[in-house]
């Protein structure tokens, strides 16, 4: 059995971030996540250009889209969908978090638990 990714993409965020990627151009390698305090319900996820590879960093792909998980993140992430959607009222990723406890009326801010490693495991086996 190979390592479980910290999280996935659908297609959408694949081609999202081929799509950023691209625009950019250079030295751009894919997109990083991360989380950090703030926000109305504690923490809120951060997407940056990543023009480098960080050491202990998750690196997740798919179809050629690279995303790079800051290591502070990964316990908060284990298990998350990434996906990108476009709405009349808004466009950008979204999360599908198996560790969001709550999150706020906007959306932009989540309670996060760190990741159960025991339960994972076992799920695993």
């Amino acid at each position: 059995m190979g390592r479980f990714s910290v999280l996935t993409m659908t297609d959408a965020a694949a081609s999202r971030v081929n799509a950023i990627v691209a625009g950019k151009g250079g030295d751009a390698l894919g997109i990083r996540v991360g989380v950090k305090k703030g926000g109305c319900a504690g923490m809120e996820y951060t997407i940056d250009l990543a023009t480098n590879s960080k050491p202990g960093e998750d690196q997740v792909e798919r179809d050629g889209a690279r995303v790079f998980v800051a290591p502070e993140a990964v316990l908060f992430l284990l298990g998350t969908e990434m996906d990108y959607e476009e709405t009349v009222l808004r466009s950008g990723f979204t999360f599908r978090n198996p560790n969001q406890t709550s999150a706020c009326g906007c959306g932009e801010s989540v309670e996060l638990q760190k990741a159960d490693l025991d339960a994972l495991a076992a799920a695993q086996a």
